[in-house]
């Protein structure tokens, strides 16, 4: 996924591209992101960093619940991170990374 981390290496920083590459791959794609928080609730959220316009928060507690005890510790090991940190940067870095992964509002088929 080289482009991919060249494009949100800028915005995430080179910490959480790994991880929110692993994420997207956990996921089959973008759109299974989108799809899994749409499933838990968080479409308003997921939906203002697609579309434009500010990007509405996301809590730690939200990430978890939304991708799961499995995935986030998966991910956390990987990052050499605990699990509730992990979540905190993914709260941090998903608004921007989906913001910027979906120009002009439109999620690139995969």
């Amino acid at each position: 996924m080289g482009l991919l981390d060249g494009m949100l290496g800028g915005f995430v920083g080179g910490e959480m591209v790994s991880v929110v590459n692993g994420l997207i791959e956990k996921h089959g794609c973008l759109q299974g992101i989108i799809a899994q928080m749409e499933s838990q609730g968080l479409g308003n959220t997921v939906n203002s960093w697609v579309g434009a316009g500010p990007n509405q928060p996301i809590s730690a507690a939200q990430v978890h619940t939304a991708f799961g005890s499995d995935v986030i510790a998966e991910l956390a090991a990987k990052a050499g991170l605990n699990p509730q940190d992990l979540a905190q940067k993914l709260a941090q870095a998903l608004p921007q990374a989906i913001n910027h992964l979906t120009p002009n509002g439109v999620v690139q088929p995969s």
